[in-house]
């Protein structure tokens, strides 16, 4: 039972009390965004009281509403509510940082050692249960987000675009876009689902940011400090851009993944599972910078770091710079750390800008945000193309040779029993692939 008299809000928090709890919180939150926005909830909500449960959810459904990684946006928000544009910064960056560097040397450690016994056992057991995460990952927005018929043919239409004609992903979502506005106007009732996350409304006592506390001063909405935000923020989008071309010209590999990961920032509505479909398009299918096969294990690594899982983009870009050698054979980890910075770089720049632009226009009201009709429609959509993704998985990691070749029943028999234990018995992901890495391992040192 809850305390009838719970303690004072805090009177205070300083930035460097903040500082040590974003720190912390990049090493700590695994588990996805949904495991990362219940740890924020937990610790600023429920146990510290930094913010209002009101407040938290208010910013995280104008969060939901963006397109990039909810969680880190949500971080972000919070960190600038409470210590202004460095605080938000500070929030953001340490958020993803950890990720990065560990990303950085485990794509290491792969591509250097991947062919070890060890290694490859290893990843023979985390690919099945990464194919089944990706299933959970679909039926879980897909439960969330099919609530008619309408919906359902959105969903079912996108996974044939994109798995039997090869429609780029971009061209889906703003197919579903348009189809989600007309369908707003002409049958309103049939795109209305809800932000998801405006329902829950509890007590934990008074917060630091309480439900009827002022916007604080530099939250309020300014036209001068808009322009400047948007202004500060072209300016490191263009500065690095530019120093690129002028090193490498526009068709270099390293130019290229920073536009084609700037457009990818800006096409993640769903969050990860659905922009991955994107990246593998491009990465794999257009430039070439990976195979199949390494976009799995890297999808495999992403899964079982702290952080976003977006960051997989920085082991697709380390595995791009490092493989084609972009600085020559005798620098191929400057190389593919390079690529890693690079790609996390333009695939986050955004968020920062989507929260310290935006962030103002939410606080000038405490209302629940809800999804668009356009939305809702991308989110269906969204849908059939995470089950393409799936399914892709499924065919590479079953049959890894091909439909020509063998049917790997053990492969087989590791994924199915990943999606039993994620789906009915509603085990965690890292558990999962702990369990699943095992299995892999001891299969191989039997020469199975």
């Amino acid at each position: 039972m809850r305390d009838a008299h719970p303690p004072a809000a805090p009177e205070s928090v300083s930035f460097w009390q903040a500082f040590r709890f974003w720190f912390k919180l990049g090493f700590i939150s695994f588990g996805g965004p949904a495991g990362q926005i219940a740890l924020m909830h937990e610790e600023l909500v429920e146990r510290r009281r930094w913010i209002s449960e009101r407040r938290f959810l208010h910013a995280l459904n104008y969060c939901m509403l963006l397109p990039g990684p909810e969680a880190q946006q949500l971080a972000t928000y919070l960190g600038w509510l409470m210590h202004r544009t460095w605080g938000g910064i500070v929030a953001g960056v340490l958020f993803v940082l950890p990720s990065l560097f560990i990303l950085i040397a485990l794509s290491w450690v792969y591509i250097a050692w991947g062919e070890t016994p060890l290694v490859a056992g290893l990843f023979y057991g985390i690919k099945p249960a990464v194919t089944a995460i990706v299933l959970q990952a679909a039926w879980r927005i897909g439960s969330r987000a099919l609530k008619n018929s309408a919906l359902w043919a959105i969903a079912a239409a996108a996974f044939v675009a994109i798995f039997a004609l090869d429609v780029p992903f971009p061209a889906i979502v703003a197919a579903a876009a348009l189809i989600g506005y007309a369908g707003g106007r002409i049958a309103p009732q049939r795109f209305r689902t809800g932000g998801g996350h405006g329902g829950r409304q509890t007590s934990y006592g008074p917060a630091l940011i309480d439900d009827s506390t002022p916007t604080p001063e530099h939250a309020r909405f300014r036209w001068a400090q808009l322009l400047r935000v948007c202004l500060v923020a072209g300016l490191l989008w263009a500065g690095p851009m530019a120093l690129l071309m002028a090193v490498w010209g526009w068709g270099h590999a390293y130019t290229q993944m920073a536009w084609f990961f700037t457009k990818a920032a800006l096409l993640t509505f769903g969050g990860a599972y659905a922009v991955l479909p994107y990246v593998y398009q491009g990465a794999v299918g257009h430039y070439g910078w990976l195979t199949p096969a390494q976009m799995i294990d890297g999808l495999a690594l992403g899964e079982t770091t702290p952080g976003p899982l977006i960051m997989v983009v920085a082991f697709v870009g380390f595995v791009g710079g490092y493989g084609q050698a972009l600085l020559g054979p005798e620098a191929l980890f400057l190389a593919g750390a390079l690529a890693a910075v690079l790609v996390t770089w333009f695939t986050f720049l955004p968020s920062f800008l989507f929260i310290l632009a935006g962030g103002p226009l939410v606080e000038s009201t405490h209302e629940d945000l809800k999804f668009t009709a356009p939305l809702t429609a991308i989110t269906a959509a969204v849908v059939g193309v995470v089950l393409n993704l799936a399914l892709f998985f499924a065919y590479h990691v079953l049959w890894p040779q091909g439909l020509a070749g063998r049917f790997d029943l053990a492969s087989a028999a590791i994924a199915l029993a990943a999606a039993i234990a994620l789906l009915r018995y509603q085990r965690n992901v890292m558990h999962v692939i702990g369990v699943c890495a095992l299995l892999g391992l001891a299969l191989k040192a039997a020469g199975l």
